[in-house]
């Protein structure tokens, strides 16, 4: 158990109390804003103490002396920064975190050596956002694409349709239908019930699926549940903020980008940074008309990620019903992100959510080096590296069907010196490998946890 001193309760503060509150670890909630503080001790077991966060006498109340992790998380780079280095300098805090959004910061890593602001690790929304949404526009037809081992493995979530090869067969058809292409159905969600998947279980049409291969074979493995769809070319963004900017330039070598932007001034500025064969339009991306204006109607993908959760909605909405491919929603706050669960929009974009396990990753010990929050922050998909030996380690030099893993755990894939295996139950656990787990439910975690973290010696 960690003593957590999180600076700033919206909704990535909120998000990541209750995620660590969780997890058994000792956490405290600096805001100025009582309304939020008092929404988080409604329902978080968490400290909360009104006040600056980057004022020494509030992080001292706040237990900063105690403390082993500072994460500030407030709308401002600069007080989420002042609050690091006060945690450094005045109360030895050893790890900090500071959400930084502006660019320059993070075009200038010296700020950050030891000897400048002491800030062990920035974290960006805006580009977690934006890595997400490329990740989705390589893979048409993809509801999530997360990526594991720099890149060697990734977990992809489809809607299974009619149609495809796998859908009204047993899952130990897909052995058949691609022989020589290693892949494991990690989980089902059909209508929001998990199911456990073994060689018998039979796809249906409309199950969420969720598979784990190595990234080189994602797209053949898509087509066993869906017929594949046409590489996207049009793109429309709907919001030149941060994460539309860093969206547009990230799509226009690939694509054809146009962006909405509804202040004139930010539409002049993109005009001059944006790259030149990048469309920009002044205008309002919830206006239909406006819409029909910017060419909806020929997009394939459109992407509302302004600052108004209603807006990006509302346009989402809008772009579908004009027959766009593919609509995706930027949504903060976590309940319009579950009514968006069976509307017209294809994604929900979550902020927090996509924040959170970049987070957990650093937080969480017993050598977990990556967490991605699924179906809204109920299932996980964590990464861990096994450390110790046969003497130390419950899971060391054994076979995967001799682990004691909690119910709704499974094992998708391993990592070895690099190789993608798919295991099998007989196949043995080294130390070294990268574990990728598959947890249908986030209270199987503590559980998962114990069995990896090796100890004294139990024999």
């Amino acid at each position: 158990m960690k003593r957590v001193v999180i600076v700033g309760a919206g909704q990535v503060g909120q998000s990541l109390a209750e995620a660590l509150s969780g997890d058994g670890h000792n956490v405290t909630v600096i805001d100025t804003r009582r309304d939020c503080l008092e929404a988080i001790e409604s329902h978080l077991d968490v400290r909360t103490v009104n006040g600056f966060g980057s004022h020494p006498g509030v992080l001292e109340a706040a237990g900063a002396r105690d403390a082993e992790m500072l994460i500030a998380v407030t709308d401002s780079d600069e007080v989420n920064m002042l609050a690091c280095q006060a945690g450094a300098t005045l109360f030895g805090i050893g790890t900090k975190i500071a959400r930084v959004r502006e660019r320059s910061y993070h075009e200038n890593p010296r700020l950050f050596a030891p000897d400048a602001v002491p800030v062990d690790m920035l974290i960006s929304p805006e580009a977690i956002v934006t890595s997400q949404i490329q990740r989705l526009l390589e893979h048409p037809g993809a509801l999530q694409v997360l990526d594991f081992a720099d890149g060697l493995v990734s977990l992809v979530g489809v809607r299974a349709y009619y149609g495809g090869p796998l859908v009204g067969h047993e899952l130990r058809n897909i052995r058949t239908d691609m022989p020589g292409i290693q892949a494991r159905v990690a989980a089902i969600f059909r209508r929001n019930q998990s199911i456990a998947p073994d060689g018998h279980t039979v796809i249906e049409a409309d199950d969420e699926v969720f598979f784990v291969a190595a990234k080189k074979n994602i797209r053949a493995v898509m087509s066993e549940l869906r017929r594949l769809e046409k590489p996207y070319k049009r793109i429309l963004i709907g919001g030149g903020g941060n994460i539309g900017r860093r969206l547009a330039e990230a799509l226009a070598e690939r694509h054809e980008v146009s962006v909405i932007e509804r202040e004139p001034q930010r539409a002049g500025y993109l005009r001059r940074e944006l790259p030149e064969d990048t469309r920009v339009l002044s205008g309002d991306s919830s206006d239909d008309r406006f819409l029909d204006h910017a060419g909806i109607q020929d997009m394939d993908v459109f992407c509302a990620v302004t600052n108004d959760d209603q807006a990006n909605i509302f346009s989402a909405m809008l772009a579908k019903r004009r027959g766009v491919r593919k609509v995706m929603a930027l949504i903060n706050r976590p309940g319009y992100v579950d009514l968006m669960q069976d509307s017209s929009i294809d994604i929900a974009l979550s902020p927090q959510q996509a924040t959170i396990g970049v987070l957990l990753a650093r937080v969480r010990e017993g050598g977990t080096a990556t967490v991605h929050s699924l179906r809204r922050g109920a299932a996980e998909a964590i990464e861990t590296v096994v450390n110790g030996d046969a003497g130390s380690s419950r899971v060391v030099d054994r076979r995967i069907d001799a682990l004691r893993l909690p119910k709704g755990a499974s094992i998708g894939a391993i990592v070895r010196e690099r190789e993608v295996v798919i295991p099998h139950h007989d196949t043995v656990i080294r130390a070294g490998d990268h574990v990728i787990l598959f947890l249908t439910h986030r209270d199987r975690l503590k559980a998962v946890q114990r069995l990896f973290q090796p100890g004294r010696r139990f024999f």
